[in-house]
């Protein structure tokens, strides 16, 4: 795996591998259902992704949307190729929500809605707390081709 995939606590935050891409819990829920989205190959630029890795890639974003809609029913979605930070092609996937959500018990607050999404918060999630979204996230991707 490459790097970026690493910063984002790989392999433990590993939802689903795809041939070309994994899907990520993303360690900072900057909303309920944040994800990353990385490419596996060692690439830094979308130019280097491989007509294969795109075309899976609509496979992919269809999963997720289904996905998280069923669990969250989001507002709205973003997804966000910053690669600044973490060079290697990645997007933050952040569900927007119009109003306040809340998951075992935790509230999640998109700060940014309805413009950007304000990165620079997020809702601290314990263990536990991880292990479970991580958990149902990743089971109802299973379902998908159960």
């Amino acid at each position: 795996m490459n790097s970026t995939i690493l910063t984002f606590d790989y392999p433990d935050s590993l939802i689903k591998q795809y041939n070309h891409w994994v899907i990520l819990l993303r360690p900072k829920q900057t909303t309920l259902g944040s994800l990353i989205l990385a490419y596996v190959p060692d690439v830094e630029k979308m130019s280097g992704v491989s007509e294969e890795g795109f075309l899976e890639l609509g496979n992919v974003v269809k999963e997720v949307e289904t996905v998280l809609n069923d669990l969250f029913q989001y507002d709205k979605i973003n997804y966000l190729t910053l690669m600044m930070v973490d060079k290697n092609v990645h997007m933050h996937i952040i569900p927007r929500y119009a109003a306040s959500q809340t998951y075992l018990n935790t509230s999640y607050i998109d700060k940014g809605w309805p413009g950007v999404p304000d990165l620079s918060y997020s809702t601290s999630l314990n263990d536990q707390e991880k292990r479970v979204l991580l958990e149902q996230i990743k089971n109802s991707f299973d379902s998908l081709t159960s």
